[in-house]
């Protein structure tokens, strides 16, 4: 299933046209399903991607699309067809995402350890339910339309709040902590 920005006001697909995109992929490289960076980036310019780069293993990439149409649907269908993958996909404009990126009140926090803070982006608007507080012990949690940020001093390695996030948000979702969000920002904008 893909995931693009809708436009707020309308509900519209946002239009995508030639320009720069943000592509985060949800689950590759964890739980036995292997996504090579390698061959996802020469995937991506077998589809007429220019300037592909990705950032670590879990599937973000940042590419330019000489297009006119939403590459969303291509891009799933290439993944299912090279590598029998069908992963959601979330794809943005490097705008979107940093206004997206921008709504996290964790940024004092994000600057001091960026991987106690992450962003979990989601395909559209969702209730959290009052269960999600009752788990915080020392978390924090702000959520957006587009996005929840959580900040867990403590980490997330054992935190009961961040386990359950995938099944107490009804709405596909995928996270990165703010050192791979800053990464990804950084890409976008070279």
């Amino acid at each position: 299933m893909c995931f693009t920005p809708t436009c707020a006001a309308t509900g519209a697909a946002a239009p995508m046209s030639a320009e720069r995109h943000i592509l985060l992929l949800r689950g590759v490289n964890v739980g036995g399903v292997t996504l090579p960076m390698a061959s996802f980036r020469a995937m991506l310019a077998d589809l007429g991607m220019k300037n592909v780069r990705t950032h670590i293993q879990s599937g973000n990439a940042v590419f330019d699309d000489p297009g006119h149409d939403d590459p969303a649907p291509r891009i799933a269908d290439a993944l299912q067809a090279r590598f029998g993958l069908r992963p959601e996909l979330f794809l943005y404009t490097p705008a979107r995402f940093a206004a997206i990126c921008a709504r996290n009140p964790f940024l004092a926090e994000a600057e001091a350890d960026g991987a106690r803070v992450h962003a979990l982006f989601l395909a559209r608007p969702a209730p959290l339910p009052d269960e999600a507080a009752a788990l915080a012990t020392t978390e924090r949690l702000h959520l957006t339309e587009d996005a929840l940020f959580l900040h867990a001093p403590d980490g997330i390695g054992r935190s009961k709040l961040f386990e359950r996030l995938p099944r107490l948000l009804p709405v596909p979702q995928t996270a990165r902590n703010w050192n791979t969000v800053r990464a990804i920002l950084a890409l976008a904008a070279s």
